[in-house]
């Protein structure tokens, strides 16, 4: 249970991004630019010891770190184009996508409660959410959602892949750079930030705290966790950010709301402990040096 609080307590992290980003109302691109180059850090530490012989895994980290890029920009279109509940809602098809894939591209074995959970919990979601918001195009707004969620299951699966050779804190900083080349590439100049001031530190702090660190931490559960049981537990994710939106931004939460809040924590508990019922019968894996 140990790496599946690691998965679960790094998807929480990312919920946490509203306390950064929304007070200091910088464009997303360039809330991205900070982020990232904050989850770069580690780099200068990490290069030496890198293990770039293996070929496999540094193609893997390579395409983590295209996907990421694509992903933050298709889902922050998505955002900004039209209603915020059909661009979280196709954003979070990704779990599913997971579940299906991971048996196919990892040769894992098929979790039939993560299959059970990813509609069920995509349903909690759609409570807590409630009815769109915002005007604009429905239909355009729900394909840039679902294309960040196609590149977000990348992320994950290459991140699997990846940390068979490179660490978890390899994984989190080595790609950022290759994500900031990526991200200038799409937004050009418009990411850099406007100056060194309290919102641009705020940012920063932001992705040091839930950019590097949450991913640091999902990244040490992921190698010891189910793909598609991961992909089920993201779903904090969102329902942190309606908890803080609640809690700290007066947002509305409804009854309803609370219920499918619910729906999501009960489904990933009743995914994790399939988890635990198999391990209790087999070896526990060493850990990679």
């Amino acid at each position: 249970m140990r790496h599946f609080a690691m998965v679960a307590a790094g998807a929480t992290l990312w919920g946490c991004w509203s306390l950064f980003l929304r007070p200091a109302g910088l464009t997303w691109s360039q809330n991205a630019f900070l982020a990232l180059v904050a989850m770069s850090l580690p780099v200068p530490l990490l290069v030496r010891g890198a293990a770039w012989r293996d070929r496999r895994a540094t193609l893997a980290l390579v395409v983590v770190g295209l996907a990421d890029a694509a992903n933050i920009s298709l889902f922050f279109a998505a955002m900004k184009h039209g209603p915020v509940s059909v661009a979280v809602l196709t954003h979070y098809l990704a779990p599913l996508g997971l579940a299906l894939a991971a048996p196919w591209v990892l040769g894992e074995r098929r979790s039939v409660r993560a299959l059970v959970a990813a509609p069920v919990t995509l349903l909690g979601l759609a409570l807590l959410i409630g009815r769109p918001e915002g005007t604009g195009d429905a239909g355009l707004t729900a394909a840039l959602g679902s294309g960040s969620a196609l590149f977000f299951g990348i992320i994950v699966l290459g991140t699997k892949a990846a940390t068979r050779a490179y660490s978890p804190v390899a994984v989190a900083s080595l790609h950022a750079p290759v994500s900031l080349v990526a991200l200038l590439c799409i937004a050009g100049t418009g990411a850099l930030p406007p100056a060194l001031d309290g919102a641009t530190l705020q940012v920063f702090a932001g992705g040091a705290v839930c950019g590097l660190a949450g991913t640091c931490l999902f990244n040490a559960g992921l190698r010891h966790v189910p793909t598609a049981s991961a992909g089920a537990l993201t779903y904090l994710e969102p329902l942190t950010a309606s908890v803080v939106g609640w809690a700290v931004f007066s947002e509305a939460l409804t009854p309803v709301g609370v219920g499918g809040g619910l729906l999501v924590l009960a489904a990933g508990v009743w995914v994790a402990s399939e988890r635990r019922a198999t391990a209790s019968a087999a070896p526990t894996p060493a850990a990679a040096p």
